[in-house]
């Protein structure tokens, strides 16, 4: 991942991302651009929020997906996970109603210039959040999830998903997912 050299406060960072056309993650007074996604990605993200969207209809949680900011105020972060499901009611930074707290489940569609930050220095952060209970991170190139699941203080249990016959079950919000779903009409991934 590419680090800027300015530092930024994080007020600063905020009105300047009101205005951009593009997003920026903000790492402890560094703003870095967040490089744009592939049709694969926006493919897997929007398989993955349908079927979020349409298993946890009536129930107490909102499915967020590429554009909605996540504080973590341990760390000094902002960022744009792909997806989020957050129980209700979500809770926003003080002072902020664009600006989410509280997320129990994030997804990261990996690509080859952030898959090693999505499962180290973003995982170690997302892991201060205590709210935050279960990880996936889902290639675009072939099929492939990792699920990581916290099971008790400082400790998760990571499974792996690499065929369209298998399903992952989301225990922290009661629903399963086939993985062929989750890859349905990604170019070049064999679903």
């Amino acid at each position: 991942m590419v680090r800027a050299t300015n530092i930024y406060t994080a007020e600063a960072y905020l009105a300047g991302e009101v205005v951009s056309e593009i997003r920026h993650e903000y790492i402890n007074g560094a703003i870095i651009p967040m490089t744009g996604g592939t049709p694969n990605h926006n493919d897997i993200a929007s398989n993955l929020v349908s079927i979020l969207k349409i298993a946890l209809k009536k129930r107490p949680y909102r499915v967020f997906i590429l554009d909605q900011r996540l504080w973590i105020p341990s760390v000094n972060r902002y960022t744009y996970p792909d997806v989020m499901v957050v129980p209700k009611p979500i809770e926003f930074q003080s002072g902020r109603t664009d600006t989410l707290i509280n997320p129990g489940l994030i997804a990261e569609v990996l690509s080859p210039s952030t898959q090693a930050y999505d499962r180290g220095d973003k995982f170690t952060a997302y892991r201060t959040i205590s709210t935050f209970t279960e990880y996936l991170l889902i290639d675009q190139h072939q099929i492939h999830v990792e699920h990581r699941v916290r099971t008790a203080e400082n400790q998760w249990l990571i499974s792996e998903y690499n065929s369209p016959q298998m399903t992952l079950k989301l225990d922290s919000i009661g629903i399963e997912i086939p993985i062929a779903d989750l890859y349905a009409d990604v170019d070049g991934v064999g679903a």
